[in-house]
């Protein structure tokens, strides 16, 4: 009876959650819509991951080996990254953990692992790019209700942040439109994007480094959705969500020091809870 009721304080964990939409997605895109996946790449995220994971855990002191976080950040890196080089899979996967343990602030990583490995990778190599995520409208239908879901069953903890970019975000295509004069048929088309559906839902929605006050998860929503369309529409570079967070990350620790907010964490059994928390899960 213990176990069972440990059992179901773990699933507590909105990740579990997060792991499942992921992997229905990654598994719903390599047998439907061939995402022109490579296996050799994705065995290489994934276990690299693992590896990084469990070496930063032993080397900072953390006994009980925590594989959710890494096991979410692997997903996303498959989903996101195209490369023909499985070096520079492996690279990603070891940034994206690295950079957890590595750049930290009062308790808290910088950057979410995965963009920090995509935009790493964006800038030092010609032989690596993101997925544009265009998935078909029954994918992005389904993807998007799960992502709903996911705000409903974790009773949408610190999801103001997702809340605010993705309004922010479409309120700027839409009053682009207009102001072009194009048709709704085109900012429509914009927001039906798997890779950004991610990116709201899965990427600056990260509560390990979302700004620890409401008030300032939608102040920073809000502020890498005007950054994002600023990349997108003013400059033209693609990938306009994924460079915005990437540069606005810093700024959290700031918001943090001035706001004053509790640190999020993951939901753990109750022995879990009981011990003091070292290093980063």
């Amino acid at each position: 009876m213990r176990a069972f009721a440990r059992y179901l304080t773990c699933l507590r964990d909105p990740r579990y959650y997060q792991i499942m939409v992921l992997s229905l997605l990654l598994g719903y895109g390599i047998v439907i819509l061939d995402f022109g996946i490579r296996w050799q790449n994705a065995v290489a995220i994934f276990g690299t991951a693992q590896v990084v994971q469990l070496l930063a855990m032993r080397a900072t002191g953390q006994r009980r080996f925590d594989p959710l976080s890494a096991l979410i950040t692997s997903i996303s890196l498959t989903l996101l990254l195209r490369t023909d080089e499985i070096s520079l899979a492996i690279l990603a996967a070891c940034i994206a953990i690295a950079s957890k343990f590595l750049v930290r602030i009062r308790g808290k990583h910088v950057f979410n692992p995965a963009n920090a490995a995509l935009v790493f990778l964006l800038l030092i190599s010609d032989s690596a790019w993101i997925s544009s995520g265009q998935w078909g409208s029954a994918a992005i239908a389904a993807f998007a209700l799960a992502c709903l879901g996911f705000l409903v069953l974790t009773r949408a903890k610190r999801a103001e942040t997702t809340i605010a970019f993705l309004l922010a975000y479409s309120l700027l295509l839409f009053g682009r439109a207009i102001w072009l004069g194009d048709p709704m048929s085109i900012p429509l088309h914009q927001m039906q994007n798997g890779a950004l559906l991610l990116f709201a839902f899965f990427m600056i929605s990260d509560p390990k480094t979302a700004p620890n006050t409401a008030t300032a998860r939608v102040a920073f929503g809000a502020f890498v959705a005007s950054i994002a369309y600023v990349i997108q529409f003013v400059i033209y570079e693609p990938n306009g969500p994924i460079l915005a967070l990437i540069i606005s990350a810093p700024l959290v620790p700031l918001i943090d020091a001035i706001s004053r907010g509790r640190i999020y964490q993951w939901d753990h059994s109750a022995e879990d809870a009981a011990r003091p928390i070292k290093g980063v899960y």
